[in-house]
């Protein structure tokens, strides 16, 4: 078995760990907000499914292991997110509709096209179409294995830097005299 089969194979269950933790924090509504804030959870899941390599072997990570497993739980979050986001959005449907509700009858003027999103989004007529919906889930799908590939990545190398190993110093004999082994 060669070098570069040992690494595959080690990689695939921190890559998987750092993909669930990705996807599940980009899905659930109120927490993937986080996101906004330079792509958090997507970088967080390529940190810890570097911070996973590093504990699954002794020698120290290096950026460029960081940066494969990192790629490796992004595209794995992407697929996360998407599976979780369709029925966290079904479940959440009533509630947004309610909260659309509620804005248009608040006092104020709205401008047209949004009044004409609210209205849609009380009616329901937004999700409805499961054609939309599949269109939608694939065109989120797209974009976070874009932005999941590039920032993923990015923390798995930030990972690799801040979660590496510490090789052990050789112990230091002196040239002058021969080793002891105990007393």
């Amino acid at each position: 078995m060669d070098a570069s089969t040992t690494t595959k194979a080690s990689t695939t269950q921190p890559a998987f760990i750092g993909g669930v933790v990705m996807g599940v924090l980009s899905a659930l509504p109120i927490i993937s907000a986080g996101n906004v804030c330079c792509c958090l959870w997507v970088l967080t899941g390529g940190a810890v499914a570097a911070y996973f390599l590093q504990q699954n072997q002794s020698e120290p990570l290096t950026p460029g292991d960081g940066a494969l497993v990192g790629l490796l739980a992004g595209i794995i979050g992407a697929f996360v997110t998407m599976v979780l986001s369709i029925p966290i959005g079904l479940a959440t449907l009533p509630m947004q509709r309610a909260l659309a509700e509620r804005a248009l009858q608040a006092p104020g003027e709205l401008p047209p096209a949004v009044r004409q999103f609210l209205e849609n989004s009380a009616r329901g007529a937004v999700n409805a179409n499961p054609f939309v919906r599949v269109v939608l889930a694939l065109v989120g799908l797209m974009f976070y294995l874009v932005i999941g590939a590039i920032f993923s990545t990015l923390g798995g190398v930030l990972g690799a830097l801040v979660f590496k190993g510490r090789t052990p110093p050789a112990p230091h004999v002196p040239l002058d005299q021969p080793p002891s082994f105990g007393a």
